[in-house]
């Protein structure tokens, strides 16, 4: 009697933790998988920390290879306003630390995950890698600015002003060109490398934008962005005219004849995985060849 009620037991809590599993399976949006930053270290990249935010918080670069190469990928200057971008950088780093073959050996890649991790820290209240269940999203623009207020991506030396615009409302950009640490720290590691090619990962526009700033649309940033965009299915615009912008990163990159180009996903709710991915991979062969 007491053996039968034993395996009763079993079978009820066994009932009972399949029906939670369906639940789960039935309820959760379909590309969860998606919106997952898996923890575990990455060995294959040298971390290397290549600024502060305002409040202390790292700003972390990833390196994979040592080729003549270097192509550098940026998410997360929008911070929390933009976690997806930030999830889509880290999601990079996962598969090419799975699958490293695919990096050309004459190539480097360095993906700098959250280049605003204040603003990140506001809407998931963590510090590096999250999951879509972290986000606290209100979905007005809460977490785009630094800890200062100042919008990271209107405070470099591109036609630079001290205040900016955006959605065409008055933004801060800081009380100079570089003001803010966190655009310092991009500045530097740009200074120090002398990257090739730099994408910046934002959403939600869903299109791939061309970067200038006096001198008009470099031919190889025209050539970097029809590449990118051609693979992913995105849009390929060569100039943001939906309202100003000074100061922004990509437009800094063209003084210094570095090809730079801006990602805006669909959505500031998804990654587009496959589709990023497909436009990363056409970067690969673009320069490899």
């Amino acid at each position: 009697m007491l053996f039968r009620n034993r395996i009763i037991l079993v079978i009820a809590v066994a009932a009972l933790i399949g029906g939670a599993v369906m639940l789960w399976v039935t309820t959760r949006p379909a590309d969860v998988p998606d919106y997952i930053a898996p923890v575990e270290e990455t060995p294959e990249f040298e971390r290397t920390v290549i600024g502060s935010s305002v409040e202390g918080r790292a700003i972390e670069a990833y390196t994979l290879g040592d080729g003549d190469t270097h192509l550098v990928f940026v998410g997360g200057i929008h911070g929390g306003y933009e976690w997806n971008s930030v999830l889509l950088a880290y999601t990079a780093i996962d598969h090419i630390t799975e699958n490293t073959e695919m990096i050309p050996k004459d190539m480097t890649v360095t993906i700098i995950p959250v280049a605003n991790p204040d603003g990140l820290y506001t809407v998931t209240g963590m510090e590096g890698r999250f999951t879509r269940a972290d986000v606290n999203d209100p979905g007005d623009g809460t977490g785009r600015f630094n800890a200062n207020d100042v919008d990271l991506n209107r405070n470099f030396d591109c036609k630079w002003a001290p205040e900016s615009t955006w959605r065409s409302q008055p933004v801060s950009a800081g009380t100079a060109a570089f003001s803010e640490p966190e655009a310092a720290a991009l500045r530097d590691f740009v200074y120090q490398h002398e990257p090739d090619a730099v994408v910046f990962w934002h959403s939600q526009s869903n299109a791939v934008y061309a970067s200038e700033c006096h001198e008009g649309v470099l031919p190889q940033t025209r050539a970097v962005m029809n590449a990118y965009a051609t693979a992913a299915g995105y849009p390929a615009i060569e100039s943001f005219d939906a309202y100003p912008i000074t100061g922004d990163a990509e437009g800094w990159l063209a003084t210094l004849g570095i090809p730079a180009i801006t990602v805006e996903l669909s959505t500031h709710e998804t990654i587009e995985w496959e589709q990023n991915w497909a436009g990363v991979e056409a970067l690969f062969e673009y320069y490899n060849n």
